[in-house]
């Protein structure tokens, strides 16, 4: 099986640009696709990119995508997106780029030959409703970090697929709806799924909720969208089924040990192995994210992300998920070696030295560990997040929170500080502000909640405060690092940021040499 997979793998590939939907390997795609075992394959293909280490397995979780006000790139020489000091020819920028493009023409050949094998109709819709929301979803990712980009939807046409006109953001977020609302009447539930790794009907609803919500703020502003977020919000939220983890930590902990909580973990992208087999797709969830250590025992981190002091001060003590989210001891060493038993805690005023803490790889139960790969998954949808989607999109509809609103606040909270998610805590319940007051605490509430997974810089662009927090972020520095004064560099992506240029990235310098009809984004000429 694994050898088929590879082969499929190798043949969807074969295309060097991403406007080039024609194979160039011996095998022809009309020659495959002839069981249903074979279009299983292709879809696995169509997968794979989202763990590739220009996506989530590396550059979407601390390369680039963290660079908001959250965490700072603990490198004081590096130069890229991280610090927006980079160009149209950056290898990250130019990566994302080519393996979203590499996703969709892949999701194309499983859609262009979906009827091809002789295999029940059922099976049949359901691979080709987890192909077009893949599709969609790597359409979304474009759209949200370049804007105009050419839409590409078949494998028949070359030659006028080579020529793809660039479309707007709205047009790009109209197909992709539109591709998510016919996936979700095809793909199953995640009760029957049972397990994150694979995309549900709550996967579907959620995401899409996600994409309303971004079309309804910078740069459509279709503020009509905020009541198509309350729909599909609550195609999660009133079953029942959809609840929190108890335990904010075994969140993570989970992701760590390949363990599922599919009621709140409803999408993710699955990594598994320690490179030492050829069964293996590790990622760099823990490598780059976590708490600093040369332990192989523990697992090798290069702690890459700290963090601001502008995160740990929007939590209060009593909140369970600091000192998880943000680590407040690191690892000592001993005769040499750092161990796990002699961490020593940070002292109160070392905020700027604390690392991301989520994402610990002393969890992880494949041994030995890998120094470079992990076997973590990372999150792509966690229910929280859909309950503060929809307490936002009420508050932004309706003018005020409405008791709705608060109830899905107030859950998310009520775990965040140890209590039962459905039962009532008026110490730290919400209530009694006004539009503007709860729309503060859903943004202060998101990053609490949501920090270092891949979220926050386009909250802050679809908010319309992205340029306006960054150079907070870079005074923060200047005035609060007196003590430390070796991180003081942290404040540099906010010092380096200029709008609108870094509200997206730059079409690749490589791809319009080669297609020089497309438009780059505004001031990257």
């Amino acid at each position: 099986m694994l050898a088929a997979v590879t082969f499929v793998l190798f043949v969807l590939a074969a295309c060097d640009s991403f406007l080039d939907s024609t194979p160039k390997d011996f095998l022809s795609p009309e020659n495959y696709y002839e069981t249903e075992e074979q279009l299983n394959y292709g879809l696995n293909g169509v997968y794979d990119v989202l763990g590739h280490k220009d996506i989530y397995g590396d550059a979407l979780i601390s390369r680039m995508g963290t660079e908001a006000d959250e965490g700072f790139y603990a490198v004081s020489t590096f130069r890229g997106p991280q610090v927006y000091d980079f160009s149209s020819s950056d290898p990250y920028v130019t990566g994302l780029w080519k393996r979203l493009y590499d996703g969709i023409n892949r999701a194309n050949m499983v859609i262009e030959y979906i009827d091809k094998p002789d295999m029940s109709e059922e099976s049949r819709a359901n691979i080709l409703g987890q192909a077009k929301f893949l599709r969609a979803y790597y359409y979304f990712l474009l759209v949200i970090n370049w804007a105009n980009v050419p839409l590409i939807t078949d494998v028949a046409h070359p030659e006028e697929n080579l020529n793809a006109p660039q479309k707007s953001p709205k047009e790009i977020y109209e197909f992709i709806i539109k591709e998510m609302k016919e996936a979700e009447s095809l793909v199953e539930e995640a009760s029957a799924v049972g397990f994150g790794g694979r995309v549900s009907k709550s996967a579907v609803q959620g995401i899409l909720a996600r994409v309303c919500l971004h079309m309804a703020g910078h740069p459509v502003n279709d503020k009509s969208k905020y009541r198509d977020v309350l729909e599909w919000t609550s195609k999660l939220i009133d079953p029942g089924f959809h609840r929190l983890n108890p335990s904010y930590e075994q969140v993570f902990i989970n992701y760590a040990e390949d363990e599922y909580y599919i009621e709140e973990s409803i999408w993710e992208v699955e990594f598994w192995g320690n490179t030492a087999g050829s069964f293996r797709e590790g990622g760099r969830v823990g490598v780059n994210t976590g708490i600093p250590t040369t332990n192989a025992a523990i697992g090798n981190s290069y702690g890459f992300i700290q963090v601001t002091s502008r995160l740990y001060n929007r939590y209060e003590d009593e909140d369970l998920r600091r000192d998880w989210a943000i680590a407040p001891w690191r690892y000592q060493n001993v005769n040499g070696e750092p161990t796990e038993v002699a961490w020593k805690p940070w002292p109160d005023h070392s905020i700027y030295q604390r690392h991301c803490g989520k994402w610990r790889r002393k969890y992880e139960r494949v041994s030995p560990k890998s120094t470079n790969d992990s076997p973590q998954n990372f999150p792509l949808l966690r229910f929280s997040d859909v309950l503060l989607m929809y307490a936002e999109a009420a508050n932004e509809l309706y003018g005020s929170p409405t008791s709705e609103a608060y109830e899905a606040i107030n859950r998310v909270r009520r775990r965040a500080y140890g209590f039962d998610e459905l039962q009532s805590n008026p110490g730290f319940d919400l209530s009694g502000m006004d539009y503007e007051m709860f729309q503060e605490q859903i943004r202060q509430e998101r990053s609490r909640e949501l920090c270092f997974e891949g979220l926050r810089k386009h909250d802050l662009i679809r908010w319309g405060i992205f340029g306006s927090m960054m150079k907070d972020i870079a005074n923060d520095f200047e005035i609060g690092t007196d003590i430390f004064n070796s991180t003081r560099y942290g404040g540099l992506a906010g010092k380096n940021v200029e709008e609108p240029k870094h509200l997206l990235y730059p079409i690749p310098a490589s791809e319009r040499g080669l297609k020089p009809y497309l438009v780059q984004n505004p001031r990257w000429e």
